[in-house]
């Protein structure tokens, strides 16, 4: 049976368990980090659309970014306010799985852009005279999708399976919202698949994406020593700053969370909730303020939308 049994009851989702009263109050931080996450990184992408200066293809991978980062808040924020705000727990079988196919599709997705933004430094760096030959639109285009391609396809499989399962446990999923990890562990059926694959999903796609990137830097600081003059030394790498701040950041939440869901069965449960929210709303938080700050052309394209705003009004 490829689809569940529609007379099961529907999964019920929790916000903070013990701190029920005090939902409405939490409420108000993650409603202001939701919005200035829309805010930024739809900033951003405005940003980038309209400057024809930031045609380039840094700035189009830091466009999937942010896009990534817009489609991951835009999934799982509806049921996490809708349980902290209205205390609405009910989510169906069908629509607990597809969130949990986009927020881990776009994990992935989210790895492999910051691969992507990694390449384009590494060749900006090691081969600048042939950066713009090398990382044409057609080549960007091609990267982008199969990027995407890569996330979306390779979690399928065990999101496939969630369908297939009974789910006679119980219905309570410990997050107000819904992730593959606590999903099978409600499920009355052999997971030995949905065990097994997520780990090797996770060592193919995130952790060589990281080893990789790892790599490539270290091939950019022997690049970056051999430069004779220290002042062009500085410009190198300052032009690497903001994406070895982002990289760190999505790496240490994801293999944190990811290591303690495996190895962490003794810690205890407010660790594993307070990872899980960290997971998918830093990244987003942090991602446009970090290029905000750090690169020009995103600070100028800020100030004239902003001189132009206050001059229409």
């Amino acid at each position: 049976m490829l689809w569940p049994n529609i007379t099961e009851a529907p999964f019920l989702l929790t916000g903070f368990p013990g701190l029920e009263a005090a939902h409405h109050w939490i409420s108000i931080p993650f409603f202001a980090i939701y919005v200035c996450i829309l805010l930024g990184n739809g900033t951003l992408l405005y940003l980038i659309k309209d400057n024809h200066s930031l045609h380039e293809p840094m700035y189009y991978f830091l466009a999937m970014l942010a896009g990534t980062d817009l489609m991951v808040t835009m999934t799982t924020m509806p049921t996490v306010m809708g349980v902290l705000w209205v205390n609405y727990r009910k989510i169906s079988h069908s629509g607990c799985f597809l969130q949990a196919y986009f927020i881990h599709s776009l994990s992935v997705v989210e790895s492999g852009c910051l691969l992507a933004m990694a390449y384009d430094r590494f060749i900006a760096i090691r081969n600048p005279l042939r950066y713009t030959s090398i990382l044409t639109n057609t080549k960007v285009v091609k990267l982008g999708v199969v990027v995407f391609l890569r996330g979306f396809v390779s979690i399928l499989p065990v999101i496939l399976r969630l369908f297939s399962f009974s789910y006679c446990k119980s219905h309570v999923i410990t997050r107000a919202f819904c992730l593959h990890q606590e999903v099978m562990k409600l499920a009355c059926a052999d997971i030995t698949f949905n065990r097994l694959y997520p780990v090797i999903l996770i060592s193919l796609t995130i952790f060589l994406d990281s080893l990789i990137i790892l790599f490539s830097y270290i091939l950019i600081l022997k690049t970056v020593m051999s430069i004779a003059s220290v002042e062009e030394r500085a410009k190198a790498l300052n032009t690497c700053i903001s994406h070895v701040s982002c990289v760190l950041i999505f790496y240490v939440t994801v293999l944190g969370l990811t290591f303690i869901y495996r190895f962490g069965k003794h810690v205890h449960e407010v660790v594993h909730i307070v990872m899980s929210y960290i997971y998918f709303l830093f990244p987003p938080l942090m991602n446009p303020l970090i290029y905000s700050i750090k690169t020009k052309q995103i600070q100028h394209g800020i100030v004239r939308l902003l001189s132009k705003h206050r001059f229409v009004n």
